[in-house]
C-alpha cells in the first residue's frame, strides 16, 4: 500500500525494523530537547503529515521497551489518525514513572501501526442472541 506522506522533520520516514513488524517506529521532532517530569504529559511533534486511503486508519501505539525502561506511555493509547485528518502527527506521553525523562530530536517515540477498518449502520432491535458468555464483564472467567 502507498500512503502519500510530508516530511517537514530532521528525521528519516517511519519504517518497519524487521520482516513481519506490525508497527513503524515514530521519531520526535523538536526544536530543543523536551523533560517530561514524573506525571507530566505531554504532546511530541513528529513533523510527519499523512495521507491515509478512505477505510484505514494509523493507530499511534507505545514503544514496549519505552513502556517497561523509563515508565514512558501514550495518555490516549492507542491514538487514531483518520484518513481524513491532514495535520501534523504529535504524540502524548506521559511519564509514569519517579524521574525525569529527556526527548531529544530523532529518539523513538511511538510506533505507528496502519490498520483497515468498517464503518457501521446501527439497527435498533429489542433483542440480542443468547451466547455462552451473555452478559459476563470484568473478571466474569473467574481467571486473574
Amino acid at each position: 500500500m502507498n500512503i502519500k506522506v510530508i516530511n517537514r522533520s530532521k528525521n528519516t520516514l517511519p519504517a518497519y525494523e524487521t520482516m513481519h513488524a506490525a508497527g513503524m517506529d515514530m521519531r520526535a521532532d523538536l526544536e530543543a530537547p523536551v523533560t517530561l517530569k514524573p506525571l507530566e504529559r505531554k504532546l511530541i511533534p513528529t513533523g510527519l503529515y499523512i495521507e491515509l486511503p478512505e477505510g484505514y486508519e494509523a493507530q499511534i501505539r507505545p514503544r514496549s521497551g519505552l513502556a517497561y525502561k523509563h515508565g514512558i506511555g501514550i495518555v490516549n493509547s492507542p491514538g487514531t489518525i483518520d484518513a481524513d485528518y491532514r495535520g501534523e502527527i504529535k504524540v502524548l506521553l506521559v511519564n509514569l514513572s519517579t524521574e525525569n525523562f529527556e526527548i531529544n530530536t530523532g529518539d523513538r517515540i511511538a510506533q505507528m501501526v496502519v490498520a483497515k477498518h468498517e464503518q457501521v449502520q446501527w439497527q435498533e432491535v429489542d433483542t440480542l442472541n443468547e451466547t455462552t458468555r451473555g452478559v459476563g464483564g470484568y473478571g466474569h472467567t473467574g481467571v486473574g
